[in-house]
C-alpha cells in the first residue's frame, strides 16, 4: 500500500489528491459546484453536489494515476467547517439543502440569546461566540422549519453532521456517524475543555443529542468506504476541519506558530498548546487538533470574505475572466484614488462579529474604474488579515510575533 487519498470538501468546490509514499502529489481532480441564495445574507449547497463532487474528484484523481485501489493505504477528509445538514438516518437523505458556514439566517435567534444573556456561558464552554456563523443555531433553524423535522429527531430518525460527518456516512454507507474534535469544536455544542457534547447548550438550542455523531481524534479509524465506491474497501484514517488540517498541514505544532489561509474566507491560527486562552479580543479558542485523546488549542480569526471577493470581481461585476488578472489590473490602479472596499458581504467576522454589516465602497471619483476596484479588492484581505494578527498579539504577547505560515488558492 504506497498511496494515500486526501479528499478536500470545500466551500466552493471539492479536490481529492493522490499521495505516494513520499508524499509527493500524483494526481489531482477539483470541480467547482454552484452557491444557492435563496435571500440576502442566506448561502446555501445540494448535499447532492458535495457528494457527487467529492466521489467523482476521488475517482478522477484513481484514473489519473492509473493505480490499483488496492495499493491506497487510506483516505483522509478536510472540509468547509460550521456547514450544516441534517438526514434521515434510515434513507440517507438530507431533509433540506445545507445551510453553509457564511450564513446569516440565524442573526436574530443569536441577538435573542445575547439578550438573555447566554454569550458568556457558551463562549466559556465553547470558546465561541453567538453567531450565526456555528452550527448550532442551522441545526435549531432546521428543526424549527422542517415540517416534522423537530419530532423526527426527538424520535431518533435522524442524523445531524458537519460536512466530514455527511461524507463519512456516505462513504461508509451510514455504518459510521462519526466526526473529529476539530469539527465538533465549530459547532457550538461542544465542551471543548471537558472534550464532549454539552447538554446545557443543546437543551438551551432545543437540539437532542440523539441527533449529535460520536467524537473522534483526527487520527482514528473512521470506517471504511463501501467496497462499490472504489472497488474495494479503503479505510477513512484521519479528519479535520479545513483551517486546522492547514494548521496541521503547515507543521504550526510549538506554541506561538501561526498559520493564514486564504480561501473563500482567511483564517488565522495560532497555537496555544496545552492552554485554552480565553480571548479579550474577541478572537475564538478552538482545538487546532486531537491526538491520543489529547486535544491541543488555538487562537483563531475568522475572516468570511477573502479569496471570494475576488470571485465576485469576475462573477457578480464581470471585470475580470480569471482571478489571475486582478494582479495586473490592480497594479494599473491610480495610487492616488484611495478606493477603499469593506467585503461584509455575509456579514463581518473576526474580532468585529457584526452578522448584520453588508459590504460597502468608499472613496470613489469620476476616474474610479475597474483598477481601482481590483486594487481595492485585494487590499481588504490584508487589512483584515491585520486586524487579526493585532488581536492576536494583544492576547497571546509577544510569542505571537513569531512563525506565520501562509496558505491556500
Amino acid at each position: 500500500m504506497t498511496h494515500i487519498l486526501a479528499i478536500d470538501q470545500g466551500t466552493t468546490s471539492s479536490r481529492a489528491i493522490l499521495f505516494d509514499a513520499g508524499l509527493r502529489v500524483v494526481a489531482t481532480a477539483q470541480e467547482e459546484f454552484p452557491q444557492i441564495y435563496p435571500a440576502p445574507g442566506w448561502v446555501e449547497h445540494d448535499p447532492s453536489e458535495l457528494w457527487s463532487t467529492v466521489a467523482g474528484t476521488a475517482r478522477a484523481v484513481i484514473e489519473k494515476a492509473g493505480i490499483d485501489t488496492a495499493s491506497i493505504a487510506a483516505i483522509g477528509i478536510t472540509n468547509q467547517r460550521e456547514t450544516t445538514l441534517i438526514w434521515d438516518r434510515a434513507t440517507g437523505q438530507p431533509i433540506h439543502n445545507a445551510i453553509v458556514w457564511q450564513d446569516r439566517r440565524t442573526a436574530d435567534t443569536c441577538n435573542a440569546l445575547k439578550a438573555a444573556g447566554h454569550e458568556p456561558m457558551i463562549t466559556a464552554r465553547t470558546g465561541l461566540l453567538l453567531d450565526p456563523y456555528f452550527s448550532g443555531t442551522k441545526v435549531k433553524w432546521l428543526l424549527d422549519h422542517m415540517p416534522g423535522a423537530r419530532t423526527r429527531a426527538e424520535a431518533g430518525e435522524l442524523a445531524f453532521g458537519t460536512v466530514d460527518t455527511f461524507l463519512i456516512w456516505r462513504l461508509t454507507g451510514g455504518r459510521v456517524h462519526a466526526t473529529d474534535a476539530t469539527n465538533a469544536a465549530r459547532t457550538m455544542l461542544y465542551n471543548i475543555a471537558k472534550g464532549g457534547w454539552d447538554a446545557d447548550i443543546c437543551a438551551l438550542l432545543g437540539v437532542p443529542m440523539s441527533l449529535l455523531p460520536e467524537v473522534r481524534d483526527c487520527a482514528a479509524d473512521f470506517g471504511s468506504t463501501r467496497a462499490d465506491l472504489f472497488g474495494r474497501e479503503i479505510p477513512i484514517l484521519g479528519v479535520a476541519g479545513d483551517q486546522q488540517a492547514a494548521t496541521v498541514g503547515q507543521a504550526c505544532f510549538a506554541p506561538g506558530m501561526m498559520k493564514s489561509t486564504y480561501g473563500t474566507g482567511c483564517f488565522a491560527l495560532l497555537n496555544t498548546g496545552a492552554d485554552m486562552v480565553p480571548s479579550k479580543n474577541r478572537l475564538l479558542t478552538t482545538i487546532a487538533y486531537q491526538l491520543n485523546g489529547k486535544p491541543t488549542y488555538a487562537l483563531e480569526g475568522s475572516i468570511f470574505i477573502a479569496g471570494a471577493v475576488v470571485q465576485w470581481l469576475r462573477d457578480g461585476l464581470k471585470i475580470i475572466r480569471e482571478a489571475k488578472e486582478t494582479q495586473p489590473l490592480a497594479e494599473a490602479a491610480d495610487p492616488a484614488q484611495g478606493v477603499v472596499l469593506v467585503p461584509a458581504f455575509t456579514g463581518l467576522g473576526a474580532p468585529y462579529w457584526r452578522p448584520d454589516c453588508r459590504g460597502a465602497i468608499y472613496g470613489l471619483t469620476r476616474n474610479s474604474g475597474p483598477a481601482e476596484l481590483a486594487r481595492a479588492a485585494l487590499e481588504s484581505v490584508g487589512y483584515q488579515t491585520r486586524d487579526l494578527l493585532e488581536a492576536m498579539r494583544a492576547d497571546w504577547g509577544a510569542a505571537a510575533d513569531g512563525v506565520l505560515r501562509v496558505d491556500g488558492g
